[in-house]
């Protein structure tokens, strides 16, 4: 999708339609940018930049605070058109499609035709300011890097009859996949361009990457057909530039004990247990802060509370901060609740919840019938950020 979100938000106030529209991290006048319209980045606004900078560049822009769940239920609604007229194989973020091709649709005519009516379909039936660049390739790879080449409301094509040509104007790390570091590996080993990349020995890749990764992404890049893998969960865990009124010592930890609570009840909800608990934070004047401590596997938010509060005591006997700016939360190393051993000396038996993760999960159940803060564990406060809003 195009400028996803600031098209949802033009989509939703039609007096925007036509004027540059950027959509904020945190609030109108603080943060970053995280989205800008068409008419914005012609104007030179990019994704990321500061927001003092972008009213500097474009005066008359207008700014909005993002609203991820309006952007999710766009999303499903996408999705719902896009898997009505083909094979809609899966959804890989709130704004990538990946649509599977065969029958007919696997020669390039057909497909082609068929992205153009998908392209309609999505204007017609969820919006008028809603258009995508769309990539059309032998695997998942050529056809992200072919929907990058032509934007906006593009449609480009990658295959082994016109590549490596058709990406000999890249960068190496226009390419998805490719990082600074690996870049830097790359030109180590004297590859540092698309035709040499091409044409390198997926079995070379392979040690280049230090991974299998880099022999399968050779291959698809010469136009196999890779399969995603699936990925598997490490952990739960949530992180926030705290808005200016919560930089405070006491506001801070507060968010972070509702971090705490929200990244114990998901953990819950998966039928996971966390076998390690870690904070991290950045603070003012200048410095940063990490602790990671292992525990028992549990789901129980009560003892991830109580491990918070002690860590949050080391940090402040440390460093004594003036202010935090960041802060984040995780429950690592975890497993499934059904795999966890049974307790010689304490009530637990194998595959179970105890006594405190059971009261944990009725605070669950009554704050998903009644709404989230119906109980909490004590005062905390909220801080609703990129992902809630909307």
């Amino acid at each position: 999708m195009n400028s996803f979100f600031a098209s949802v938000e033009q989509q939703e106030n039609p007096s925007w339609r036509g004027r540059p529209v950027a959509v904020t991290a945190l609030t109108n006048q603080t943060g970053c940018i995280v989205a800008a319209s068409v008419e914005a980045k012609a104007l030179g606004v990019k994704n990321v930049s500061q927001v003092s900078e972008v009213k500097r560049i474009c005066p008359q822009i207008i700014l909005t605070p993002s609203r991820h769940r309006l952007y999710v239920r766009y999303n499903q609604r996408i999705a719902a058109v896009l898997d009505s007229l083909a094979e809609l194989e899966r959804v890989r973020s709130v704004d990538e499609f990946q649509v599977a091709l065969g029958g007919d649709t696997a020669h390039l005519g057909s497909a082609i035709a068929l992205t153009k009516r998908l392209k309609q379909a999505v204007r017609k039936q969820v919006g008028s300011q809603l258009q995508f660049s769309a990539g059309i390739g032998p695997n998942q790879l050529l056809a992200k890097i072919a929907g990058k080449l032509e934007k906006p409301n593009g449609l480009q094509w990658l295959s082994p009859e016109n590549m490596p040509d058709a990406l000999a104007h890249l960068a190496l790390d226009d390419l998805p996949g490719i990082s600074h570091g690996t870049k830097a590996r790359l030109f180590q080993a004297g590859i540092k361009t698309i035709l040499q990349l091409y044409t390198l020995d997926p079995r070379h890749a392979r040690l280049i990457w230090h991974s299998v990764e880099g022999e399968r992404f050779v291959r698809a890049l010469q136009g196999e057909n890779i399969p995603l893998l699936q990925t598997q969960r490490n952990g739960y865990g949530n992180s926030k530039v705290l808005a200016p009124e919560n930089k405070s010592i006491t506001n801070a930890y507060l968010v972070s004990r509702w971090l705490v609570e929200k990244s114990s009840q998901r953990l819950r909800r998966d039928g996971y247990v966390a076998n390690q608990f870690s904070l991290h934070m950045r603070f003012e004047p200048k410095g940063r802060w990490h602790r990671s401590v292992k525990t028992s596997a549990s789901q129980d938010t009560r003892l991830f509370l109580d491990i918070n509060k002690q860590l949050w005591r080391q940090m402040y006997d440390r460093h004594h901060p003036y202010r935090i700016t960041n802060i984040g939360v995780h429950l690592g190393n975890v497993s499934k609740l059904e795999h966890r051993s049974a307790e010689l000396f304490l009530p637990l038996e194998a595959g179970q919840r105890n006594a405190s993760e059971n009261l944990s999960s009725v605070v669950d159940h009554i704050n998903t019938r009644f709404g989230t803060g119906t109980i909490s564990y004590g005062e905390n406060k909220p801080h609703p950020g990129f992902f809630e809003r909307g």
